[in-house]
C-alpha cells in the first residue's frame, strides 16, 4: 500500500519561506508523477506542481517562479519549497502520486 506523510507545514509572514515534505512508502517517487496541491478554507483543490519521472516539472500560474517541487530519490521524498509566501498561500498543502491524495496534508498560514 502506498503511503504519503506530508510535514513541514507552519506559520510564516508575508515574503517567508518554508519547505514542505513527503515522504513516500510503498513505492518509488520516481514510479510515478508526483504532484502538490492545496485547499484553502472555503476553496476547492488547486493543483501546483507536478514532478514527472524524467525529471522535467510544471506548475500552476499561481505559483510559478516561487514555488520549486523537488525530489530526493535516496531517501523517497518529495519536496516543495516555497519563497515569497503571500497570504493568499494559506492552506492545507497535500502530494500526491498520479493525482492520488492520501495523506492527511499540512497546514501553511501565510499572516502578520
Amino acid at each position: 500500500e502506498v503511503q504519503l506523510v506530508e510535514s513541514g507545514g507552519d506559520l510564516v509572514r508575508p515574503g517567508g519561506s518554508l519547505r514542505l515534505s513527503c515522504a513516500v512508502s510503498g513505492a518509488s517517487v520516481t514510479s510515478a508523477y508526483m504532484s502538490w496541491a492545496r485547499q484553502a478554507p472555503g476553496k476547492g483543490l488547486e493543483w501546483l506542481a507536478h514532478l514527472y519521472g524524467d525529471g522535467s516539472a510544471n506548475y500552476a500560474n499561481s505559483v510559478r517562479a516561487r514555488f520549486i517541487i523537488s525530489r530526493d530519490t535516496a531517501k523517497n521524498i518529495l519536496y516543495l519549497e516555497m519563497n515569497n509566501l503571500k497570504p493568499e498561500d494559506t492552506a492545507i498543502y497535500y502530494c500526491a502520486r498520479a493525482l492520488s491524495i492520501r495523506g492527511p496534508g499540512t497546514q501553511v498560514t501565510v499572516s502578520s
